[in-house]
């Protein structure tokens, strides 16, 4: 008789590798990271707005409870709600094409997109030294994209 660890060995052992695919389909598939970013950036944009209009709360449960009416009726947080699922629709487009491992770095690329809709959108100062992490982090994308060696 075979035992649970035994039994998943041997389904492991026998399950489908995952193949994969050629530089120009995980190419298309990347290119959905550009909506992905977009709409969940633009999320957390509004989900900003939409706080500053309740306010800052205590995280205790009188406070939470006394703010959560403003939030829940807040439109401004329905649409930051709404921009993070149309981000995820997108991000599941890309993990079910491209390896995890070069998509979840290149994804960092939202932090030069938040920071640049902050400073645009909300007057959020730059400074040089989150311009130069946000230069840090797209260097370190680079250097994952040109490390992915898929064939």
């Amino acid at each position: 008789m075979l035992t649970p660890d035994q039994l998943e060995y041997d389904e492991r052992a026998h399950a489908a590798r995952t193949r994969f695919k050629t530089r120009a389909e995980i190419f298309q598939a990347l290119l959905l990271l550009i909506p992905a970013i977009l709409s969940s950036t633009t999320g957390q944009l509004f989900l900003k707005m939409g706080m500053s209009q309740v306010g800052d709360f205590a995280f205790t449960p009188d406070a939470i409870f006394a703010v959560l009416p403003q939030i829940v009726l807040n439109p401004l947080i329905w649409l930051g709600f709404a921009g993070f699922i149309g981000g995820t629709i997108f991000w599941l487009g890309v993990i079910s094409r491209a390896p995890l491992s070069l998509a979840y770095p290149i994804l960092a690329m939202s932090y030069f997109v938040v920071v640049m809709e902050a400073w645009l959108i909300l007057g959020e100062p730059l400074s040089w030294q989150l311009l130069l992490g946000v230069a840090i982090i797209f260097v370190g994308v680079v250097v994952v994209g040109l490390s992915e060696e898929r064939t």
